[in-house]
């Protein structure tokens, strides 16, 4: 049925040989010379893999599921010149797509810039901003909305990671499009994505089958480098059974120094896993803190007249009128933190989920009257705590504000309002984290330990960080934690600024 075609090989790999070069870093210019790996699992099977009866290749599909910086970029855009100028299809057709257009253009650049440092090909093609000509045939690069595609006659498609597909719309669209050619391919590249609900897990999973022999699929390609959940992610062994490229484009160093940050800062390890390990995260496993280190903040608070004598402060993260709503209270303690987080839901939110109900019962949170928070109750609540404790200032979201504020103050409680942007939380968030890892917090309950298994964080170009739902779905929450790290901030703000390292907190 099938026979390799050692030469029909080895002509791919002369060709990119030939005419591609490297176009970054210290390489830039040179040859490309491809990587033993990349012609054993990728080259050689795909185009040397022929059909018995018609001598056309097998497979139309390749699936590569690798991590950053192992060269796939450079790999996906000698491949997509071989298919414009050497695979013998007349009036050729490739696309480059991804999420958007400026992901979908990385690959398209690198091999304009490949045929600008070539004079053969710069001689044969004309480079546009979006596409390539090369006789009748074009390379070009696309945008992500499906429903102007349909026009295509695609010979060959490119599909950049693929994680980053909202839905299946664009991937549908365009494979649906190769119908007329006598042996199209799909080549689609990914790191590994935080969704498996996505199209991208979906296609992962079809592989994994496919590589297994639990599905029969002749004419889809699996390749796969990515470590299992239960692999050393400490351990040089595990990077390199993952990163092919180890030593090569992927600096080792640089794997060193990220387990040193990891160290330091665990809701790293995550974004390690994924993007360097290629290992899928759910909303479980892509938790901002895991759930043992949670738990070290469970113990038991000192006593009231302890608690009496230490400084506080309070977080209020207020709900729309149908969600909870979150009062956290911090005692410093030199450098352990105690808190107590009291959350607030309205009787009819309750009655749809019988764990409220258990946690009222518990003293967790509170069970308000009617169907919308009872902002009265909040306020009265926020004056019994002050009255207890003494509460130096209480920070509070502007969101949903205009009601209890004005009150609160008028009770002669100092409101201070607390930006939810990344320069506000990012600070507090990582000393939650930090203070949680070493075991200097204490007061967590069941309501806030269930919030942060609902929580990831994002963060900025500057690695700053807040926290968000992890997967943005119905019932989950975390508006206890949102108010925990309002007040270990608005704490931080006024502690004296020798028992601090300097800190700004910006309103946004």
């Amino acid at each position: 049925m099938y026979y390799y075609n050692e030469a029909a090989a080895q002509r791919v790999v002369n060709w990119i040989e030939m005419f591609c070069t490297h176009t970054k870093g210290d390489k830039a210019g040179q040859a490309f010379i491809m990587e033993e790996w990349q012609k054993k699992d990728i080259i050689n099977p795909l185009f040397g893999t022929l059909r018995k009866d018609n001598d056309r290749r097998r497979y139309n599909t390749c699936y590569v599921e690798i991590p950053r910086k192992n060269g796939k970029s450079t790999l996906a855009a000698c491949v997509a010149l071989y298919c414009l100028m050497a695979d013998n299809e007349k009036g050729a057709e490739i696309v480059s797509a991804a999420g958007d257009r400026q992901q979908s253009k990385i690959i398209f650049d690198v091999a304009s810039d490949m045929i600008r440092a070539n004079a053969e090909l710069s001689k044969r093609c004309t480079v546009l901003q979006n596409k390539i000509r090369y006789g009748t045939s074009f390379y070009q690069s696309i945008s992500s909305e499906s429903r102007t595609k349909h026009g295509y006659n695609c010979s060959a498609i490119i599909f950049d990671e693929l994680h980053t597909q909202p839905n299946k719309n664009l991937w549908e669209v365009l494979r649906t499009s190769v119908l007329s050619r006598s042996q199209p391919l799909t080549l689609a590249l990914t790191t590994a994505g935080d969704d498996i609900d996505s199209l991208a897990f979906s296609v992962h999973e079809y592989a994994k089958k496919v590589q297994k022999g639990i599905i029969k699929d002749d004419t889809f390609l699996p390749v796969l480098y990515c470590a299992n959940h239960s692999d050393d992610w400490r351990s040089p062994k595990v990077w390199a059974s993952c990163n092919p490229n180890l030593g090569i484009s992927c600096n080792v160093q640089y794997f060193k120094d990220y387990i040193n940050r990891i160290d330091a800062q665990p809701s790293e390890l995550y974004t390690f896993q994924r993007l360097h390990l290629n290992i899928w995260t759910n909303s479980q496993a892509a938790a901002w803190i895991q759930d043992h280190d949670v738990q070290k903040g469970a113990g038991l608070l000192p006593s009231e007249s302890e608690l009496q004598k230490l400084p506080c402060w309070g977080g209020l993260d207020l709900s729309s009128t149908r969600d909870l709503t979150a009062f956290a209270i911090v005692w410093r303690d030199g450098s352990k933190y105690y808190t107590k987080v009291y959350q607030f839901v309205p009787k009819e939110t309750a009655a749809n989920r019988q764990q409220y109900i258990t946690w009222a019962k518990e003293g967790h949170l509170e069970i308000t009257s009617g169907n919308v928070v009872d902002y009265d109750r909040v306020r009265d609540y926020i004056n019994e705590m002050q009255d207890r404790y003494g509460l130096r200032s209480v920070a509070y979201d502007r969101k949903f504000s205009a009601y209890i504020v004005p009150q609160l103050i008028a009770l002669g409680i100092d409101l201070q309002p607390f930006g939810q942007g990344f320069l506000s939380m990012s600070h507090p968030s990582k000393l939650l984290e930090r203070s949680l890892v070493s075991g200097n917090i204490c007061g967590v309950n069941e309501v806030l330990r269930w919030q942060f298994s609902c929580c990831k964080v994002v963060r900025d170009p500057a690695d700053n960080i807040k926290i968000t739902k992890s997967r943005n779905k119905a019932g989950e929450m975390v508006d206890g934690i949102v108010s925990l790290i309002m007040a270990l901030g608005q704490s931080e703000l006024e502690q004296d600024t020798e028992d601090l390292d300097a800190y700004t907190v910006f309103t946004l």
